[in-house]
Protein backbone atom coordinates (compact mmCIF):
# COMPACT_ATOMS: atom_id res chain seq x y z
CA UNK A 1 0.00 0.00 0.00
CA UNK A 2 2.66 2.02 0.48
CA UNK A 3 4.19 2.09 -2.63
CA UNK A 4 0.76 3.19 -4.29
CA UNK A 5 0.75 5.87 -1.97
CA UNK A 6 3.72 6.75 -3.12
CA UNK A 7 3.13 6.32 -6.92
CA UNK A 8 -0.08 8.32 -6.19
CA UNK A 9 1.89 11.00 -4.89
CA UNK A 10 4.28 11.48 -7.86
CA UNK A 11 1.50 11.71 -10.70
CA UNK A 12 0.06 14.26 -8.22
CA UNK A 13 3.09 15.96 -7.98
CA UNK A 14 3.99 15.73 -12.01
CA UNK A 15 0.32 16.83 -12.70
CA UNK A 16 1.04 20.23 -10.46
CA UNK A 17 4.50 20.73 -12.54
CA UNK A 18 2.39 20.61 -15.83
CA UNK A 19 -0.07 23.39 -14.80
CA UNK A 20 2.79 25.37 -14.52
CA UNK A 21 4.37 24.49 -17.59
CA UNK A 22 1.02 24.86 -19.08
CA UNK A 23 0.67 28.79 -17.88
CA UNK A 24 4.30 29.38 -18.81
CA UNK A 25 3.65 28.61 -22.28
CA UNK A 26 0.81 30.51 -22.50
CA UNK A 27 2.51 33.54 -21.02
CA UNK A 28 5.11 33.04 -23.56
CA UNK A 29 2.76 33.37 -26.74
CA UNK A 30 1.18 36.13 -25.33
CA UNK A 31 4.87 37.76 -25.07
CA UNK A 32 5.46 36.64 -28.86
CA UNK A 33 2.61 38.03 -30.58
CA UNK A 34 2.77 41.40 -29.07
CA UNK A 35 6.55 41.49 -29.11
CA UNK A 36 5.63 40.89 -33.24
CA UNK A 37 2.81 43.70 -33.30
CA UNK A 38 5.62 45.92 -31.55
CA UNK A 39 8.19 45.07 -34.42
CA UNK A 40 5.89 44.92 -37.36
CA UNK A 41 4.34 48.26 -36.54
CA UNK A 42 8.00 50.58 -36.43
CA UNK A 43 9.58 48.45 -38.89
CA UNK A 44 8.36 50.07 -42.33
CA UNK A 45 9.84 53.54 -40.64
CA UNK A 46 13.27 52.27 -39.98
CA UNK A 47 13.39 50.26 -43.47
CA UNK A 48 12.80 53.75 -44.60
CA UNK A 49 15.78 55.55 -42.96
CA UNK A 50 17.90 52.96 -44.24
CA UNK A 51 17.05 53.62 -48.07
CA UNK A 52 17.12 57.23 -47.16
CA UNK A 53 20.75 56.92 -46.14
CA UNK A 54 21.69 54.96 -48.85
CA UNK A 55 20.46 57.35 -51.40
CA UNK A 56 22.61 60.36 -49.37
CA UNK A 57 25.32 57.97 -49.71
CA UNK A 58 25.23 56.90 -53.21
CA UNK A 59 24.98 61.22 -54.07
CA UNK A 60 28.18 62.50 -52.18
CA UNK A 61 32.19 62.04 -52.54
CA UNK A 62 32.91 63.11 -49.80
CA UNK A 63 33.01 60.08 -48.16
CA UNK A 64 36.01 60.57 -46.42
CA UNK A 65 34.11 63.21 -43.97
CA UNK A 66 31.79 60.89 -42.65
CA UNK A 67 32.79 59.30 -39.42
CA UNK A 68 30.09 56.46 -39.15
CA UNK A 69 31.89 54.88 -42.33
CA UNK A 70 35.50 55.34 -41.12
CA UNK A 71 36.51 51.85 -40.94
CA UNK A 72 40.07 53.22 -39.04
CA UNK A 73 42.39 50.83 -40.73
CA UNK A 74 45.32 52.34 -39.00
CA UNK A 75 43.89 50.69 -35.93
CA UNK A 76 45.00 46.66 -35.81
CA UNK A 77 45.43 43.68 -33.60
CA UNK A 78 45.76 44.84 -29.81
CA UNK A 79 44.66 48.85 -31.15
CA UNK A 80 41.69 47.99 -31.84
CA UNK A 81 38.88 48.23 -29.76
CA UNK A 82 35.40 46.60 -30.07
CA UNK A 83 32.03 46.51 -28.55
CA UNK A 84 30.00 43.74 -28.08
CA UNK A 85 26.14 44.10 -27.15
CA UNK A 86 25.73 40.91 -26.00
CA UNK A 87 21.89 40.65 -25.53
CA UNK A 88 20.79 38.07 -23.16
CA UNK A 89 17.10 36.68 -21.23
CA UNK A 90 16.41 37.53 -17.17
CA UNK A 91 15.68 33.92 -16.41
CA UNK A 92 16.01 31.07 -17.60
CA UNK A 93 13.94 27.73 -19.07
CA UNK A 94 14.20 28.18 -22.26
CA UNK A 95 16.20 25.44 -24.00
CA UNK A 96 19.71 26.77 -25.37
CA UNK A 97 18.77 30.27 -25.59
CA UNK A 98 21.22 31.90 -23.21
CA UNK A 99 23.54 29.63 -23.59
CA UNK A 100 24.38 29.83 -27.58
CA UNK A 101 24.46 33.69 -27.12
CA UNK A 102 26.99 33.85 -24.31
CA UNK A 103 29.22 30.97 -26.58
CA UNK A 104 28.93 33.41 -30.00
CA UNK A 105 30.39 35.97 -27.84
CA UNK A 106 33.12 34.41 -26.37
CA UNK A 107 33.81 33.02 -29.10
CA UNK A 108 34.03 36.50 -31.01
CA UNK A 109 36.44 37.82 -27.96
CA UNK A 110 38.21 34.81 -28.62
CA UNK A 111 39.33 35.22 -32.27
CA UNK A 112 38.96 38.43 -32.97
CA UNK A 113 42.49 39.23 -31.79
CA UNK A 114 41.83 42.47 -30.93
CA UNK A 115 40.58 44.59 -27.36
CA UNK A 116 36.97 44.02 -26.94
CA UNK A 117 34.54 45.77 -24.50
CA UNK A 118 31.57 43.80 -23.24
CA UNK A 119 27.88 45.28 -22.84
CA UNK A 120 25.32 42.94 -21.50
CA UNK A 121 21.60 43.17 -21.79
CA UNK A 122 19.80 39.86 -19.67
CA UNK A 123 20.19 39.06 -16.10
CA UNK A 124 21.42 35.62 -17.05
CA UNK A 125 24.04 37.43 -19.56
CA UNK A 126 25.22 39.47 -16.80
CA UNK A 127 25.72 36.06 -14.03
CA UNK A 128 27.49 34.08 -16.67
CA UNK A 129 30.13 36.42 -17.73
CA UNK A 130 30.81 37.81 -13.94
CA UNK A 131 31.18 33.68 -12.61
CA UNK A 132 33.47 33.48 -15.23
CA UNK A 133 35.19 36.65 -13.89
CA UNK A 134 35.25 38.55 -17.21
CA UNK A 135 34.72 42.02 -17.04
CA UNK A 136 32.11 44.30 -18.05
CA UNK A 137 31.74 47.91 -19.97
CA UNK A 138 28.08 48.31 -18.97
CA UNK A 139 24.95 46.38 -18.06
CA UNK A 140 21.63 47.68 -19.75
CA UNK A 141 19.31 46.11 -17.33
CA UNK A 142 15.18 45.99 -17.25
CA UNK A 143 15.60 45.78 -21.53
CA UNK A 144 15.28 41.86 -22.28
CA UNK A 145 12.04 41.25 -20.73
CA UNK A 146 10.66 45.04 -22.25
CA UNK A 147 12.19 45.57 -25.33
CA UNK A 148 11.04 49.39 -26.35
CA UNK A 149 12.42 52.35 -28.35
CA UNK A 150 13.69 54.11 -25.20
CA UNK A 151 15.72 51.26 -24.16
CA UNK A 152 17.15 50.52 -27.22
CA UNK A 153 18.12 54.64 -27.29
CA UNK A 154 19.71 54.31 -24.40
CA UNK A 155 21.59 51.62 -25.50
CA UNK A 156 22.57 53.08 -28.49
CA UNK A 157 23.45 56.28 -27.35
CA UNK A 158 25.87 54.59 -25.58
CA UNK A 159 27.39 52.95 -28.66
CA UNK A 160 27.52 56.06 -30.56
CA UNK A 161 29.03 58.18 -28.23
CA UNK A 162 31.70 55.63 -27.47
CA UNK A 163 32.58 55.18 -31.32
CA UNK A 164 32.62 58.84 -31.93
CA UNK A 165 34.62 59.84 -29.13
CA UNK A 166 37.43 56.85 -30.45
CA UNK A 167 37.06 54.91 -27.13
CA UNK A 168 35.68 51.86 -29.42
CA UNK A 169 36.28 51.48 -33.25
CA UNK A 170 33.61 48.81 -34.21
CA UNK A 171 30.11 48.00 -32.60
CA UNK A 172 28.53 44.53 -33.16
CA UNK A 173 25.07 43.66 -31.60
CA UNK A 174 25.34 39.95 -30.49
CA UNK A 175 21.79 38.40 -30.30
CA UNK A 176 19.32 35.66 -31.06
CA UNK A 177 17.78 35.72 -34.64
CA UNK A 178 14.59 33.39 -35.59
CA UNK A 179 15.00 31.69 -38.37
CA UNK A 180 11.58 30.11 -38.17
CA UNK A 181 8.99 29.12 -35.99
CA UNK A 182 10.68 26.17 -35.04
CA UNK A 183 14.43 27.43 -35.17
CA UNK A 184 16.75 29.94 -34.09
CA UNK A 185 20.22 31.36 -34.40
CA UNK A 186 22.84 33.30 -32.21
CA UNK A 187 23.58 35.43 -34.73
CA UNK A 188 26.44 39.10 -34.55
CA UNK A 189 25.67 41.79 -36.20
CA UNK A 190 27.96 44.94 -36.98
CA UNK A 191 26.30 48.30 -36.35
CA UNK A 192 28.97 50.61 -36.44
CA UNK A 193 30.87 51.66 -38.56
CA UNK A 194 28.21 51.18 -41.62
CA UNK A 195 29.41 49.17 -44.91
CA UNK A 196 29.42 51.66 -47.90
CA UNK A 197 29.01 48.39 -50.09
CA UNK A 198 25.90 46.76 -48.42
CA UNK A 199 24.44 50.52 -49.44
CA UNK A 200 25.64 51.41 -53.05
CA UNK A 201 23.62 49.10 -55.40
CA UNK A 202 25.94 47.51 -57.59
CA UNK A 203 24.53 46.30 -61.70
CA UNK A 204 24.68 42.52 -60.71
CA UNK A 205 26.10 42.17 -65.00
CA UNK A 206 28.55 44.18 -65.76
CA UNK A 207 29.64 44.98 -61.23
CA UNK A 208 29.85 48.63 -62.38
CA UNK A 209 28.26 51.28 -59.73
CA UNK A 210 25.58 53.62 -60.99
CA UNK A 211 25.59 57.08 -61.56
CA UNK A 212 25.17 59.30 -58.46
CA UNK A 213 21.64 60.86 -58.38
CA UNK A 214 22.10 64.59 -58.08
CA UNK A 215 20.82 65.45 -54.48
CA UNK A 216 21.76 69.18 -52.78
CA UNK A 217 22.07 69.04 -48.52
CA UNK A 218 21.30 72.23 -46.44
CA UNK A 219 23.55 72.76 -44.47
CA UNK A 220 25.73 70.26 -45.20
CA UNK A 221 25.82 65.86 -45.58
CA UNK A 222 27.63 65.70 -42.14
CA UNK A 223 24.28 67.85 -40.21
CA UNK A 224 21.76 65.39 -42.12
CA UNK A 225 23.72 62.11 -41.18
CA UNK A 226 24.18 63.63 -37.69
CA UNK A 227 20.25 63.24 -37.38
CA UNK A 228 19.32 60.22 -39.22
CA UNK A 229 22.53 57.69 -38.36
CA UNK A 230 21.40 57.92 -34.93
CA UNK A 231 17.94 56.40 -35.82
CA UNK A 232 19.34 54.25 -37.40
CA UNK A 233 20.71 52.59 -34.74
CA UNK A 234 18.47 52.69 -32.67
CA UNK A 235 16.60 50.88 -35.29
CA UNK A 236 19.24 47.89 -35.20
CA UNK A 237 19.28 47.93 -31.77
CA UNK A 238 14.96 47.74 -31.45
CA UNK A 239 15.33 44.95 -33.89
CA UNK A 240 17.89 43.08 -32.40
CA UNK A 241 16.29 43.66 -28.79
CA UNK A 242 12.66 42.15 -30.23
CA UNK A 243 13.89 39.80 -32.37
CA UNK A 244 16.21 37.94 -29.15
CA UNK A 245 13.16 38.59 -27.34
CA UNK A 246 11.03 36.67 -29.79
CA UNK A 247 13.56 33.88 -29.94
CA UNK A 248 13.54 33.51 -26.36
CA UNK A 249 9.60 33.48 -25.94
CA UNK A 250 9.56 30.87 -28.84
CA UNK A 251 12.33 28.64 -27.28
CA UNK A 252 10.53 28.85 -23.73
CA UNK A 253 7.14 27.75 -25.51
CA UNK A 254 9.19 25.03 -27.26
CA UNK A 255 11.09 24.04 -23.89
CA UNK A 256 7.54 23.98 -22.45
CA UNK A 257 5.89 22.10 -24.96
CA UNK A 258 8.88 19.43 -24.76
CA UNK A 259 8.29 18.98 -20.48
CA UNK A 260 4.27 18.99 -21.67
CA UNK A 261 5.21 15.76 -23.59
CA UNK A 262 7.92 14.13 -21.04
CA UNK A 263 5.27 14.67 -18.26
CA UNK A 264 2.50 13.41 -20.24
CA UNK A 265 4.70 10.43 -20.75
CA UNK A 266 6.06 9.93 -17.15
CA UNK A 267 2.15 10.17 -15.75
CA UNK A 268 1.24 7.16 -18.52
CA UNK A 269 4.63 5.18 -17.56
CA UNK A 270 3.42 5.73 -13.46
CA UNK A 271 -0.17 5.53 -14.12
CA UNK A 272 0.44 1.30 -15.91
CA UNK A 273 2.78 0.82 -12.50
CA UNK A 274 -0.15 2.13 -10.35
CA UNK A 275 -2.65 -0.37 -12.02
CA UNK A 276 -0.08 -2.79 -12.15
CA UNK A 277 0.04 -2.78 -8.05
CA UNK A 278 -3.51 -1.83 -7.39
CA UNK A 279 -3.91 -5.71 -9.33
CA UNK A 280 -1.67 -6.77 -7.38
CA UNK A 281 -2.91 -6.38 -4.06
CA UNK A 282 -6.31 -7.00 -4.83
CA UNK A 283 -4.95 -10.24 -6.35
CA UNK A 284 -3.45 -10.75 -2.75
CA UNK A 285 -6.57 -9.43 -1.19
CA UNK A 286 -8.91 -12.47 -3.04
CA UNK A 287 -5.77 -14.67 -2.46
CA UNK A 288 -5.71 -14.03 1.62
CA UNK A 289 -9.75 -13.85 1.89
CA UNK A 290 -10.01 -17.46 -0.20
CA UNK A 291 -7.07 -18.90 2.27
CA UNK A 292 -8.96 -17.62 4.86
CA UNK A 293 -12.51 -19.23 3.94
CA UNK A 294 -10.77 -22.39 3.03
CA UNK A 295 -9.03 -22.11 6.51
CA UNK A 296 -12.34 -21.56 8.23
CA UNK A 297 -13.96 -24.66 5.90
CA UNK A 298 -11.51 -27.07 7.06
CA UNK A 299 -11.35 -25.88 11.17
CA UNK A 300 -15.13 -26.33 10.35
CA UNK A 301 -14.70 -30.09 9.33
CA UNK A 302 -12.57 -30.92 12.35
CA UNK A 303 -14.97 -29.45 14.64
CA UNK A 304 -18.11 -31.67 12.73
CA UNK A 305 -15.78 -34.59 12.42
CA UNK A 306 -14.71 -34.42 16.69
CA UNK A 307 -18.18 -34.02 17.27
CA UNK A 308 -19.25 -37.24 15.91
CA UNK A 309 -16.28 -39.02 17.21
CA UNK A 310 -17.22 -37.72 21.12
CA UNK A 311 -20.73 -39.45 19.98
Amino acid sequence: MANIREISGRIRSIRDTMKITNAMYMISSTKLKKAKRGQEGNLPYFKELNRMYARIIQSTSELQNIPYLDERPEKAGMDRTIALIVITADKGLAGSYNHNVVKLAEEIMRTCGCKTKLYVVGEVGRQTFAGKKVEMAGQFKYSAQNPSLHRAKLISQVILDSYLSGEIDEARLVFTQMKNNIASEAVAMRVLPLMYESLVPVNPESGEIPEKPSINFLPSVESVLDNIVPDMVVGDVYSALVESFCSEQNDRMMAMDEANKNASSMIHELQIEYNRERQAMITQEITEVIAGAKAQKKKKAQRELAARGGK
